[in-house]
């Protein structure tokens, strides 16, 4: 499940009544996510921003 999944459901469960609410939410799910995730997550960027530099900004999306 990617991070933005586990953020989703776990945050819209139940109506979020505040600003102040959801930011516990968050962070109570950001402190249980897997460093892993977040590696993972950094690693797809870093891919995904070179592709985009080889590619002069143009279109870059078929070459995954």
């Amino acid at each position: 499940m990617s991070g933005a999944m586990v953020c989703h459901s776990a945050t819209c469960v139940t109506r979020v009544h505040d600003i102040d609410e959801l930011r516990q939410r968050l962070l109570h799910v950001w402190r249980g996510l897997e460093q892993s995730l977040s590696d993972d997550a950094i690693d797809q960027w870093r891919m995904r921003l070179r592709a985009c530099v080889r590619a002069i900004g143009g279109h870059f999306e078929h070459t995954f």
